[in-house]
């Protein structure tokens, strides 16, 4: 009698199973269309604006302008006080601020761009494009060289230079390569760990020129600055619209003191940027952009695999087991230097990836979530503003207001067509060997009558199924689906293997609350 009841189960499954599978092709689920979704993300810019406000008020910032970039695009974007205290210049989206060390970036960007174009490695010693750096004394004799690659996440070994790199963005390149020629001091043996380098940067700015036959201000000009549109952003503050320069201030002794603006040298590659909120979208659209990756035609400036790669986390710098969200909720991340740009993984898997600047006079910050396809800046006048703070504000209350969630990577063809040809077999596992889905390893790790007495189990947990969902790909050979029922639900979950095409290896079936 069991045996008969467990037959008509596994048949009444497999009978609804039939009728999920062919209501599958056609059932549609809620779509958000980006219209939706930029309603969601629009309904916050209020609490946002005053946010933005509030902190710059605190904090005694005397302008700053800030921009919000769904999908590529500015869709927010306010300003409070001025970019000129005495003129009496109200801060705007087209202000040109001096964004500091979020220059990095561009920097990194023309290195990827020379080495795509074949003219340098990435693992090539500095001293091949700076001679004077072969003379270098090693902090020990095992010590490796210096290479461009240690240059691009501050990995050289060079002491943490901050301010005194800061007051540095005027030199020549005689001096930078005088400094070379006397000899540096190394904190650390190169490769062996992360503090951040301003001269390693200006370094970099250098090796672009030697590379390329033109300084870097030329090199990034004609091939990242044109190509993406930016004609509001300068190297040379004397050469930006004297209405739309932001003057650098800092708060002493209760009142706005005008700090002085270097001109553009040397290590204006590693923090002499000045541009606008309408023209650095275009350069945070080129990052968001690069994801998910895909065959579509390349568009951009450099490749859109150059532009992930220099998003990746090289060299983990800091893990704060101690984090807490903007609002004090524990959330534990780790942060790491990529190319140029920082990353960070919060409790929630969330990547966030960006930079700061800071400059006398100057605090900026960037931050993209490219699995959202959102970002945040914000430019302030005021020495070292910790725009990052108000940034890390307004994205935890854009995510946590609208609700929304990262974007959907659609499944591959072999991950949709496993789902289904699994369903069937999730009905009925007296068909598995036979069905040819399996990899050779499946049944040495699962056993066929274990597999159906848990699906048994979780079916007369779930009671009357409503529908199957469809397949949310973790990656291009893993991902998930919901089967709904009316008690609970049922998540199933696989792996394909390596081989072409992929067999499932690995399968996961468990009842889940509604």
């Amino acid at each position: 009698m069991a045996f008969k009841h467990f037959s008509r189960f596994i048949a009444s499954i497999a009978l609804s199973t039939v009728c999920f599978i062919a209501s599958a092709q056609s059932y549609k689920p809620p779509v958000f269309t980006d219209a939706y979704r930029l309603k969601k993300i629009a309904a916050t810019f209020p609490i946002i604006d005053q946010l933005y406000k509030d902190y710059a008020t605190k904090n005694h910032w005397p302008g700053m302008v800030y921009g919000i970039v769904v999908d590529g695009k500015l869709v927010h974007t306010g300003g409070m006080g001025y970019t000129d205290i005495d003129a009496k210049i109200l801060a705007d989206s087209s202000s040109d601020f001096r964004i500091a060390s979020m220059t990095k970036s561009l920097t990194a960007m023309a290195i990827l761009k020379l080495r795509d174009e074949g003219k340098l490695k990435l693992d090539d010693p500095a001293y091949l494009y700076i001679p004077e750096m072969k003379g270098l004394k090693p902090l020990t004799k095992d010590a490796t060289p210096v290479t461009i690659k240690n240059l691009l996440t501050h990995t050289a070994g060079y002491p943490e230079d901050n301010p005194w790199g800061d007051r540095q963005l005027a030199v020549s390149d005689d001096e930078l390569l005088a400094l070379y020629k006397k000899g540096i001091s190394f904190s650390n043996a190169p490769g062996l760990g992360y503090e951040y380098s301003n001269l390693g940067f200006a370094t970099l700015g250098y090796i672009i020129k030697k590379v390329s036959g033109k300084t870097y201000e030329e090199y990034i000009n004609e091939n990242v600055l044109k190509p993406l549109g930016m004609t509001h952003t300068y190297w040379e503050y004397d050469k930006v619209p004297k209405t739309k320069l932001a003057h650098g201030y800092r708060w002493l002794d209760d009142k706005w003191v005008e700090q002085p603006l270097l001109h553009d040298g040397a290590y204006g590659s590693m923090g002499g940027l000045i541009t606008t909120v309408e023209d650095w979208t275009k350069y945070m659209a080129a990052h968001i952009d690069a994801w998910p990756p895909r065959d579509d035609k390349e568009t951009g400036p450099v490749k859109r695999s150059s532009i992930r790669e220099m998003q990746y986390p090289w060299d983990v710098s800091f893990l704060n087991a101690n984090a807490k969200t903007p609002t004090g909720r524990p959330c534990p991340t780790v942060a790491a230097y990529c190319y140029g740009l920082r990353w960070l993984k919060d409790c929630e898997n969330r990547v966030y990836v960006g930079h700061t600047g800071g400059l006398p006079g100057f605090g900026s910050n960037w931050n993209i979530m490219p699995a959202y396809g959102i970002g945040v800046m914000c430019f302030a006048n005021a020495t070292y503003a910790n725009a990052g703070a108000a940034n890390n504000m307004v994205l935890d209350t854009l995510l946590t207001l609208s609700g929304i969630k990262p974007r959907q990577l659609p499944p591959s063809a072999i991950l949709d067509q496993r789902k289904n040809e699994l369903i069937k077999v999730i009905a009925d596992w007296n068909t598995a060997k036979s069905s040819g889905i399996f990899a050779v390893n499946f049944f040495m790790d699962y056993f066929p009558d274990k597999l159906k007495t848990a699906a048994t189990d979780a079916f007369a947990k779930a009671g009357k199924i409503i529908t199957v969902g469809d397949l949310i790909p973790e990656n291009q050979m893993r991902g998930y689906f919901i089967i709904q029922g009316e008690n609970a639900n049922i998540r199933v979950a696989f792996t394909l293997t390596p081989e072409n095409p992929g067999l499932i290896q690995e399968y996961h079936l468990d009842v889940v609350g509604r």
